[in-house]
Order: structure tokens, then sequence, then C-alpha cells
């Protein structure tokens, strides 16, 4: 049987009857000659309610007993959905993080993937068992529990897949795709086909939620094919790999926003924002985009980086000192295509329509799959669904999806 890895997050492991709906899926997917590994995410609204437990106890708490403290919600869904599996019929074990041999760097909250060693699944799969594995968590050299930042249990995937030489990943939630906007925002917006892993990752890092930044990223790496589809509705969802899309006003294939971005602005020459770089890596948070202003250095920052990350971005600024402030109410916008940056027609596009619904840009940024433009986050809604009619909607149909559906899905 050929191994695939299965990733269920977000509102699909909300309560007790959605992990045995899921134990159900794959129950069938064994009878269908599938060998899975299934990683799962805490149930429903579990990590943010220990985080808000965390925040009662400590004003700061420390990031290595955040790390102790959230871990568990994926332990209690990996138990709960094997358990479902042996009531459904077939054998299944879990294992945490750890257990699974997922070896992280020594930063807690936020760690990366450094290395896999899946002994004891392969071991288990052997036997024939399936493997529940809890994602978003590993350990460290030093042999400390670390967790992966927000998204991911979709890296927790995506890197066992590569270790196993999986068939292939699927990242199941409660939606059936990428979509080229927030349906909720956009009821014109299309489920997409196909995607590249470079134009995914701008969209997560754009403020899309279906797929995780950093699974894009080991995605990428590693060259690993992923399906993002529905847990419980059927459809071909969107297929991820290497090859670009080809779609859109200038190769734009779709839109994202971010309402509230953390940014930095320092003085001073090279030597002071080195300074500020290292104290921001130090506060354990990430940037994205950097960039000279009157004589200083504006950093845009990653939300998703720490879970107050406009909170530590002010107390950096404050105990850096020399001028260095913290600007709050800003934004970003997104225009997503694997030669959107190369086309003069997308970056103009985009300042023509956010200075045409009266919001004065606050900056650009370009990469190798997009254009962002800082401004007011609260114009961020209205500006999406403007910036999808003037890049998507008049290039035809993308995918076979319909409007309508349930929003983006969160889990981690």
């Amino acid at each position: 049987m050929g191994i695939v890895v299965q990733k269920y997050g977000g509102s699909s492991v909300a309560d007790v009857d959605r992990l045995r709906a899921i134990a159900r899926r794959v129950v069938a997917s064994v009878e269908g000659g599938d060998h899975p590994v299934v990683v799962v995410s805490a149930m429903g609204k579990t990590t943010d309610e220990l985080l808000g437990l965390a925040r009662r106890i400590s004003e700061r708490p420390g990031r290595r007993e955040l790390d102790m403290l959230v871990s568990v919600g994926e332990r209690i869904s990996m138990a709960l959905l094997a358990m479902a599996i042996h009531d459904a019929g077939h054998r299944a074990i879990s294992f945490t993080g750890s257990q699974s041999g997922i070896i992280t760097d020594d930063r807690h909250f936020d760690a990366r993937i450094v290395e896999v060693r899946p002994a004891r699944i392969l071991e288990a799969l052997g036997r024939g068992d399936v493997v529940i594995v809890a994602g978003y968590q590993g350990v460290s050299r030093s042999r400390e529990v670390t967790t992966l930042g927000r998204g991911g249990s979709d890296t927790t995937a995506v890197a066992l897949a590569a270790a196993l030489e999986a068939d292939h990943c699927e990242i199941c939630s409660d939606v059936d795709g990428v979509w080229t906007a927030d349906p909720r925002l956009v009821p014109e917006a299309r489920r997409i086909d196909h995607l590249s892993h470079g134009e995914v990752l701008e969209l997560a890092h754009g403020g899309a939620k279906v797929l995780a930044a950093t699974a894009m990223e080991y995605a990428r790496r590693s060259g690993i094919a992923v399906w993002a589809r529905s847990t419980f509705a059927p459809g071909p969802g969107t297929r991820v790999d290497a090859m670009p899309s080809d779609r859109g006003l200038g190769g734009a294939v779709a839109v994202a926003g971010e309402p509230s971005v953390p940014v930095v602005r320092c003085p001073g020459g090279s030597g002071a924002w080195r300074r500020l770089l290292a104290a921001l890596d130090r506060a354990g948070l990430s940037w994205r985009h950097a960039r000279a202003v009157d004589d200083g250095l504006e950093v845009w920052l990653d939300p998703r980086s720490h879970p107050d990350a406009a909170g530590e971005a002010s107390r950096v600024a404050g105990a850096y000192g020399g001028g260095a402030v913290s600007l709050g109410g800003l934004g970003t916008v997104t225009v997503v295509g694997a030669d959107a940056a190369a086309s003069p027609s997308v970056a103009a596009g985009l300042l023509a329509t956010v200075e045409g619904a009266g919001v004065a840009p606050r900056g650009l940024a370009s990469t190798p799959f997009g254009v962002a433009c800082l401004l007011d986050g609260q114009a961020v809604p209205t500006l999406i669904r403007a910036l999808h009619r003037t890049f998507v909607e008049p290039h035809g149909r993308v995918g076979e999806g319909a409007p309508g559906v349930a929003g983006p899905g969160g889990g981690r």
C-alpha cells in the first residue's frame, strides 16, 4: 500500500462527532488501498483557550512554558482519533511530535524542523497500524518540547510526507481548496485548480489561512505535491506543486489581505538597522519586508510570528530607544501570481486601485510571487474586493468552485 499523509485541522476537528467522521474517512482510505499517516490539530478553540489561561496567569508568559502548555491540545486530538479508528475496526496508534521523530531547532513557539527520524512510524506502518501524529510540535536537540507556530500542523504533515516518501500529502479542512479571494468578502471568488508552492506561500504571507506559509516553504524545498481539500465534501480541491500558474492580468491569480501588520521604524544607518533586526529576532518576531524611509528603516513584521506580535513590537521599539517607534493600525493587500512581481502593470494597477478607493498607500514591496501594499488596516476588506475585480474577475473562471462557501479555515 502507498503511504498517504493526511492532515486534519480547523473546524474539521472541532468536536467528537467530527473526529468520528474523520475516522470513517481514514478507514475508507485504508480500505481503498492506501496506508494513511494522519496528522491532527487541536480541537476547536483549544489553543486559544490555553493561551488565554496563560495570559490570565502572566502578562508575558515564557515561550518555553507556552510550548509545554499548548502542545497538549494536539495530544488530545490524536488519542481520541486513534480510539475512534479502533472502534471502526482498524488498528491505530498515536504518537506525539517527539515520538514521531520531529527534530527542531531551539526556538520556542516558532520552531523550525531540522530533521525527521520516523523510525517508530515506519515500524507501526509495517505492523499494519494507522498512525496518528500530533501536529504542530516536536522536540529540540536539547530535548525540549517545541511548537512550530501557527499553521505548524501543516508543516508537520509536509515534513512527514517528505521523510516517508509518501505518494502525496493532503491538507484537509473546512474549505475545498484555495480560492481567488476570501469568499466571505468576495462572493465572486472561485476555487483554483492548481497553484505553485511559491504562489500559495505568498498568499499565506499575505493573510490567507487555508495553507500555512512554513508548510509551503518546506514543500517547495522538498518538492512535495500538496492537495488542499475539504474534509467532508467531495471534490478535487487544489493541487499545489512546483509548476506556476499563468492567469489573470500580468500573471495575477489571487488577492489576499492582512488587516493588522506590526511595523517598526528606526532612524540611523546600517549599524542601527542591524541592531534593530537582531532585537526583533531575539523577541521571536519575523519580518517580511524592510525599506529605507526618510533616512530610516521601516520593517513590516509577520503578525503570526508571535502570540502578541503588535505588543512585542512595541516593547522592542521602546527598549531599543534611539527614536525607534512601533506603528499600529496598518495592514497589507497583496496581488499574487508567478509573474505578478515582474509585471509593471500589476504594481501600477494595485496603486491605481488603492488610490481610486481614496486610500493612501504607505509602502510597496515585491517578491518573486506577488506585490504587496502597506496601508490603513481598516481599508483591507474593501480593497480585497476592488483588487479582485481589477485583477481576477475580468479574466475568466479560475477553477470549478462556486461562490458562497464558508471562509478559509484556521487551525494549525
